[in-house]
């Protein structure tokens, strides 16, 4: 096996690349990086179909939002923190330390309740708490993961690869939620975090065998222990006080005084990454106009796509009326569209010169599908909605990779990690505010629309004791209507038939305002420049002149 070789810049000492690896031990790292990406891809899925039986063994029900919030403000937080430490000291001890510690925090998830009472924490307490440990790793994982790849490949291989690993968060979304509720139902839903473990002990030996490290020349004085903490303090508010958005009014004291800590925070964080010699933040990159760029269209893109993934099973539910019997199956389709569109991406992105239009282009499909959606009735064909999530998944495996690898072609090597981190944190950051202005806007819209049509039907006394989010459930729809009187089930029926209309009608105003964000990207996405890809060109080893 070849030696690594040294290269000019001293802070880009300490990446591996692939001219260094012989083509086995290239394809063992790889397969090792992919399921260290399967690792933390699957978590995200399938702890969901286990959630409604955890709340009932823990009584957490009060508190089942926190399991996901929990996860999703650590992981944020770590992703740019970690790829900056990526950047200082290689990448290998970060993608080690967070499969194991997401392996460690998984089998802690799954005791949770079993260790008797953690101080004046009870079952559901220390599953928030391992969750968020747990989060801690998986953001490490996330930011880590694509890096290597930066690393290992030159564009050109890059953009063909990304279409694969795409098809590894694909496959991971699909399998998720079928694979969490056959565990759920035929073991127990600590069975959905013990799965971790065998497959993250797998991905940790092939990377600790087959990833050579080498040591960096960076120290802990190269560290922004000041920055991460202000990164930290920033975003815990913010997204805590988006995430409760869904239960309490934008104009709450609750949520106006966490947005209102995080603007201050943030102004703090600012002032001191403008002041520090290693920021966690460079703000120096984002005068590079792909970055810029870059970022700004996943911002709103994922805001479209967490829409609709998320509401896409009311629509199948509570419009068309079709038993959940199976929910990974509702974003089936929509996934297998984004794989095939991301490997065709990447193939496209090195034979095209202005590739930034089929971004473009992706976009647009993106924003069409989403329109089609908010086009759904009670009348509506499944395979309608089936075609339109098609639709959907085809924009999206088209922008989402393209994107990152024109990043990862026009940043220096040194801010490789940070520069593909930030991608990662925005993305983040947009499914977390498209999640709560869509969420709330669910909230506050639908029992409006029920009490409007519910109003105009003419229904005897005895038809008032419905409640109608009783009769939302489509869990319970079937049993109340087995208990009613024979002179009151056409009535059931137009109650359901008014709740239901009055869900596709607010859903696709969702779909409406999602589409419009998305649009936006369209018009971001034409000032992307189309950093050259083909053959074996590399990203500078040394930092540009940004904004020249």
């Amino acid at each position: 096996m070849s030696a690594e070789r040294t290269v000019a810049d001293p802070r880009t000492s300490h990446i591996v690349r692939a001219e260094n690896l012989s083509r086995t031990r290239l394809i063992v790292v790889t397969l090792g990086v992919m399921m260290s990406l399967l690792l933390a891809a699957l978590d995200q899925t399938i702890v969901g179909t286990a959630m409604p039986r955890i709340v009932a063994e823990l009584n957490g029900l009060d508190r089942y939002a926190w399991v996901i919030t929990a996860y999703l403000v650590s992981s944020t937080i770590m992703v740019p923190i970690s790829g900056k430490l990526g950047d200082l000291f290689g990448r290998k001890p970060f993608l080690i330390a967070g499969m194991a510690g997401f392996v460690g925090a998984s089998a802690l998830c799954g005791l949770a309740g079993d260790f008797g009472g953690i101080g004046p924490l009870d079952g559901m307490g220390q599953l928030i708490l391992f969750r968020t440990v747990q989060g801690l790793f998986g953001g490490t994982l996330f930011a880590t993961v694509f890096s290597v790849i930066a690393d290992l490949y030159p564009p050109a291989q890059r953009a063909r690869l990304q279409g694969v690993f795409g098809g590894v968060w694909g496959l991971a979304s699909v399998v998720g939620p079928t694979v969490g509720g056959y565990l759920t139902d035929n073991f127990t839903w600590r069975a959905v975090f013990y799965i971790n473990l065998p497959l993250g002990i797998a991905a940790i030996l092939v990377v600790l065998l087959g990833m050579p490290f080498v040591r960096s020349k960076a120290s802990l004085r190269d560290i922004d222990f000041v920055g991460a903490a202000a990164l930290t303090a920033t975003l815990v508010p913010l997204l805590v006080g988006l995430s409760i958005t869904t239960d309490h009014a934008w104009t709450s004291p609750e949520v106006l005084g966490l947005l209102g800590a995080a603007l201050v925070l943030g102004v703090a964080f600012v002032f001191l990454e403008r002041r520090t010699d290693h920021p966690i933040v460079p703000f120096e990159l984002f005068k590079n106009q792909t970055f810029a760029v870059a970022v700004a269209v996943r911002l709103v893109v994922t805001f479209g796509m967490f829409g609709t993934i998320a509401f896409i099973p009311l629509v199948f539910q509570g419009v068309l009326g079709i038993p959940a019997t199976n929910s990974g199956l509702f974003i089936t389709p929509m996934m297998f569209g984004l794989i095939a569109a991301s490997i065709v991406t990447g193939q496209l992105m090195v034979r095209i010169r202005r590739y930034r239009f089929i971004g473009t282009a992706g976009i647009a499909i993106m924003a069409l599908g989403m329109w089609l959606l908010s086009q759904i009735t009670v009348s509506t064909s499944e395979g309608e909605v089936v075609r339109d999530i098609v639709i959907v998944g085809l924009g999206l495996g088209t922008t989402l990779p393209l994107y990152l690898n024109a990043v990862q072609s026009a940043v220096p090597r040194n801010l490789m990690g940070v520069a593909t981190s930030q991608i990662q944190f925005w993305q983040n950051i947009g499914a977390t505010i498209g999640t709560a202005v869509l969420g709330s806007l669910l909230a506050k819209r639908l029992p409006e629309e029920i009490s409007t049509r519910i109003s105009s039907l003419s229904l005897p006394p005895e038809a008032q004791q419905f409640i109608p989010k009783e009769l939302f459930d489509p869990a319970k729809i079937t049993e109340l209507k087995a208990t009613l009187p024979p002179v009151l089930q056409p009535v059931f029926d137009q109650i359901l038939v008014a709740i239901r209309e009055a869900l596709a009608s607010t859903l696709s105003e969702l779909f409406l305002v999602g589409m419009v964000v998305v649009l936006s990207g369209v018009a971001l996405s034409v000032f992307l420049e189309d950093v050259p890809l083909r053959g074996r060109e590399r990203a500078p080893e040394a930092a540009p002149a940004f904004g020249d």
